[in-house]
């Protein structure tokens, strides 16, 4: 199997899920493109990610992660943050209008995603002491007490026309 799901420990197991809802919001950004949904409608989706979940799940890992060891893969993992949030900050200012940059877009956060859960992760699981680790993961359990839900009211991924809401700037 090319892609096997990969069993990640104990202690950072509340990024591993934030992980997951990244590839499905580039999954449903994937959907929107194949249907040709509204560059307005996919823009609206991915300004409320970044804002409602992806900004913070990035600031805990750079800040309880990535600030642990300095190194080749923490530095690429900051570097990835800072052009994904420049990508989202160009979408949330701009906008994107043509689906090529989209994919283009997703196709980086997925990597980037990949990267942190096939090196990074791993990495830091094996050189971090255990009472670190446990540190980091009771930080993220509080963190976390209320799970991310991606309730955004228009689900353009699901059948375009149903879902007719576009939401307005706030």
């Amino acid at each position: 199997m090319k892609n096997k799901p990969i069993k990640r420990s104990g202690y950072l197991v509340t990024l591993s899920r934030d992980h997951h809802s990244g590839l499905l919001f580039c999954w449903k950004i994937k959907e929107g493109v194949k249907r040709g949904v509204s560059f307005d409608r996919i823009n609206y989706y991915i300004r409320y990610f970044w804002e409602s979940h992806l900004f913070e799940h990035f600031r805990e890992e750079e800040i309880l992660l990535f600030n642990q060891i300095s190194g080749r893969l923490t530095e690429k993992a900051r570097d990835d943050h800072q052009e994904l949030a420049d990508w989202f900050k160009k979408i949330i200012d701009d906008g994107i209008n043509c689906y090529s940059g989209y994919l283009t877009f997703i196709g980086l956060l997925t990597d980037h995603i990949r990267f942190e859960e096939r090196q990074v992760f791993p990495f830091l699981e094996q050189e971090l002491p255990a009472k670190v680790l446990t540190g980091i993961r009771d930080i993220l359990i509080k963190l976390h007490q209320d799970l991310f839900i991606d309730n955004y009211a228009d689900e353009f991924w699901a059948d375009p026309k149903k879902a007719n809401v576009i939401m307005q700037d706030k």
